[in-house]
């Protein structure tokens, strides 16, 4: 394998132009080599845009450029399966955007389409390989609030005008608050405590037009005792944050999911009546994932979060939703 992977992009999505794809020019051991849309002007001007060398007018060519190493996949959440399975059946490896897919089963269908093919697959969670995510998990390891007895997060944001086109919004693209962003809520508790939930139940104002939760809360349980409540909104002023709490502290992120690239985060520390402020410099939470990956892929070895943590976060979701039908 190449020093540099050769990235290709899947669609001209917002979150690639304003994020990954930077992210991945900007990383020690990437290049983005190719870029697809389903309409070839739309793919040549992005492709210009952003200095991207080829533009496809559709998704299955560029899947099949045998320049192409890895491919990032930011389709909506409904086609993350069907084109995710596709690149595991022409040995593409693959990091596909969250939530995996529309549910859990779906989700296991691409691990296992990439397992049975040896090939390199994982979820673009990004905000767990900034450094501040990786010291609040060591802390908590550490015993830095004793035994975890509460977590809590939120992640809220308010769409703008004309985002009844938005497809968060989408019904038949799996859109939704939890799909959105409680995902990340749902992932960062099981992170932080290293347990898959075995209870849950959620509320949700579910939008008439839309037919999809715009804002939810929801509370679940852990086996350890532990329980944990988030909530979620598309139509909400902006928050993302979470907190754990246990016998003997607690900690709190403020600045927790997307975290500004030139700006240091806090990360803030109470035990044992002692109180701390955590300074963590500045960090590109998606240069990190994709260099992970990259990494992996150059010297052979798993990716840092095993592809299996995206059907299990999906499962939470599942039974979520499933609790909303009584």
């Amino acid at each position: 394998m190449a020093e540099k992977i050769r990235w290709g992009i899947l669609s001209t999505a917002n979150i690639g132009r304003g994020r990954v794809i930077p992210a991945i020019q900007q990383s020690s051991n990437g290049t983005v080599l190719s870029v697809a849309s389903r309409n070839l002007e739309r793919a040549r001007d992005f492709a210009d845009d952003l200095n991207i060398p080829r533009a496809y007018g559709s998704y299955e060519e560029l899947i099949a450029d045998p320049d192409i190493d890895a491919i990032y996949n930011p389709l909506p959440n409904s086609m993350h399966a069907k084109w995710s399975i596709l690149c595991a059946e022409a040995g593409k490896p693959t990091l596909c955007e969250k939530p995996f897919a529309s549910d859990a089963p779906e989700a296991q269908k691409m691990v296992d389409a990439f397992e049975q093919r040896g090939v390199l697959f994982a979820e673009a969670f990004m905000y767990r390989f900034h450094p501040q995510t990786q010291k609040v998990k060591a802390l908590v390891d550490a015993g830095g609030v004793g035994k975890v007895t509460v977590m809590q997060a939120s992640f809220n944001f308010a769409l703008g005008p004309g985002s009844e086109e938005n497809i968060r919004l989408s019904e038949p693209l799996a859109g939704g608050a939890m799909m959105d962003v409680g995902c990340y809520c749902i992932n960062v508790m099981r992170l932080m405590s290293g347990e898959e939930p075995n209870a849950g139940h959620a509320v949700a104002d579910i939008g008439d037009e839309t037919h999809v939760d715009e804002t939810l809360a929801a509370a679940i349980q852990f086996p350890s005792g532990a329980v944990g409540h988030f909530d979620c909104s598309l139509r909400t002023s902006g928050v993302q944050a979470y907190e754990i709490r246990g016998t003997q502290g607690r900690i709190r992120v403020s600045q927790a999911f997307v975290m500004p690239p030139t700006e240091s985060t806090v990360i803030e520390h109470w035990q044992s009546g002692a109180y701390s402020r955590i300074t963590i410099p500045p960090a590109n939470s998606y240069t990190l994932m994709v260099e992970d990956f990259a990494d992996a892929l150059i010297h052979n070895r798993p990716p840092k979060y095993a592809a299996q943590d995206g059907v299990d976060n999906m499962k939470v979701i599942d039974m979520l939703y499933a609790s909303l039908k009584g």
